[in-house]
């Protein structure tokens, strides 16, 4: 029982990092611009990341039955693939740098898995293809390996091709207009920017603590279970029986992650709204509309995607239709780095982490 309680501290660990990083990410366009005001911008995220987070499970499921095998996802596994992912986003944190929490995590699970399986990859789910279209797909593959190439991707040329129409569109407006109107209307496309990062990122956790939950009652841990610890028991999600997210969970993820916001989240504000590209309201809008809608888009699929590349890559679009010399390539290029070590650098950690725990008797 104690290592169930700890995997849940040590997942409401991870949300808090993850609120130095992709929180952060979600309001950093409207606090970099001016509209709101660090504070104002938390609030805003809180309330929206709160909505967010009740608006459906797909992401949740996902991470807790969809990437590796829940049998080998036993409670110290868990708090390896936990630590290893805050280890990374510290780490990434600490420089400054807009890395993914959400591969961080999904890398510690497959690392931390794999080890505990004596190397033995077939524990991590790599691909089952839809029965009609990709997306419906399950795996590493359909979950995690093509919408981390394509949503950034589909920020940028999105972006790209809505600060485009913008310009187009305004060309004939005064700035001071411009300045008024998107003041107003960067508050919207924040609200639902902060939505949709609630619900993607508040669900990794979610189905982090519910794989937990379910594997804990499938083992028989909750048997002799006090009937007020009753809401602990989760059912083992199958076809006919979806995996149910308990209204507890969301709550405590949603107000988590806001908390770790408002604690270390101007690091990366600084590099998205700053040292990247200077953007005005008008962009900020354009840059929040185009990231929401991919997280969005990518959650109704279950598709666990880093809110980091698409606000990041919705930005660079954004920059770049004003002209690519607007672009500082060699932040970008720091970036890049981070997403691409991420996912690999998390599942090493993990790796060895759980080895370590192995060596000294604790598995």
């Amino acid at each position: 029982m104690a290592l169930i309680f700890t995997v849940i501290l040590v997942a409401l660990a991870f949300t808090y990092i993850n609120g130095f990083h992709d929180t952060a990410n979600s309001i950093a366009t409207v606090v970099s611009t001016k509209v709101l005001t660090p504070r104002q911008a938390v609030m805003l995220a809180a309330v929206t990341n709160l909505i967010g987070a009740f608006y459906g499970t797909a992401v949740a499921t996902t991470i807790a039955s969809g990437l590796v095998d829940a049998k080998v996802a036993t409670m110290p596994v868990l708090i390896c693939a936990l630590l290893a992912a805050i280890t990374w986003g510290l780490l990434t944190w600490w420089v400054g740098l807009p890395s993914s929490s959400s591969h961080a995590l999904v890398g510690g699970l497959c690392g931390a898995c794999l080890a505990a399986a004596q190397n033995n990859w077939g524990v991590i789910i790599w691909s089952i293809p839809g029965q009609n279209h990709w997306w419906e797909g399950k795996g590493i593959l359909w979950k995690v390996i093509v919408p981390m190439i394509f949503s950034p991707l589909a920020g940028f040329v999105l972006g790209f091709l809505l600060m485009g129409v913008l310009y187009f569109v305004l060309r004939g407006w005064r700035p001071v207009t411009v300045s008024r109107t998107f003041d107003k209307l960067q508050l919207v496309s924040s609200a639902y920017m902060g939505f949709s990062h609630g619900t993607n990122d508040a669900q990794k956790t979610m189905g982090i603590i519910a794989l937990a939950l379910v594997a804990a009652t499938s083992s028989g841990v909750f048997a002799s279970l006090p009937d007020w610890l009753n809401f602990l028991k989760t059912a083992t999600p199958d076809a006919g029986h979806p995996l149910v997210i308990a209204v507890w969970i969301k709550i405590l993820c949603a107000l988590t992650m806001c908390a770790g916001t408002s604690a270390g989240g101007w690091r990366i504000i600084k590099t998205l709204g700053h040292k990247m590209v200077k953007i005005q309201p008008v962009q900020g809008f354009a840059a929040e509309t185009t990231g929401a809608s991919v997280l969005l888009v990518a959650a109704h699929f279950g598709m666990p995607v880093s809110t980091t590349h698409a606000i990041t890559s919705s930005i660079m679009g954004v920059g770049c239709a004003k002209g690519f010399n607007t672009l500082r390539f060699s932040v970008v290029e720091r970036i890049i780095w981070a997403w691409l070590l991420t996912l690999p650098a998390s599942a090493l950690v993990a790796y060895i982490l759980v080895k370590i725990a192995q060596a000294i008797g604790l598995f």
